[in-house]
């Protein structure tokens, strides 16, 4: 299993995975269009030519990111590429001079891990509710808004 960034013949099954998961109400679905504009994102871990996991960094504002787009497919899960997908993007965010680091998410004690805390949601910077917009929860969204401030 290797971690790396994301590579162009990556995205169909960076949609795959994601959208699996999103028709299980468990994460946002992604259009095929918005992983390429947003490929450099993401990190995957691959074995030979399959794609186990990906997450993705995304910059929201100056010193904050997101951990998004988190996902493992259920055949590889428990062997830790969650946790090295979200470390992975936890050193970017270092190497940017990201300050802070956010998360929704439904498994909340997942980031807890990782030092992430609770986080009110509407603390969160407006620029973010765009992507509720398009969740098939909202507005009753049940997801917890978690925070890793700062970054270590």
């Amino acid at each position: 299993m290797k971690i790396r960034k994301a590579r162009l013949g990556d995205p169909q099954q960076i949609a795959a995975l994601v959208n699996f998961y999103a028709a299980e109400g468990l994460m946002l679905p992604r259009a095929l269009n918005d992983i390429y504009e947003d490929l450099r994102d993401f990190f995957v871990c691959v074995e030979k030519d399959e794609l186990l996991g990906c997450a993705a960094l995304h910059i929201c504002w100056e010193g904050l990111g997101e951990i998004r787009s988190l996902a493992v497919k259920k055949e590889a899960r428990g062997k830790g590429i969650g946790k090295k997908l979200v470390y992975s993007c936890l050193e970017e965010a270092g190497q940017l001079g990201m300050e802070k680091v956010f998360a929704l998410s439904f498994d909340p004690d997942f980031f807890r891990r990782f030092g992430f805390e609770i986080y009110p949601k509407e603390k969160l910077p407006h620029k973010i509710w765009g992507d509720c917009l398009r969740c098939p929860h909202f507005p009753n969204c049940n997801e917890t808004a978690l925070i890793l401030d700062p970054i270590p």
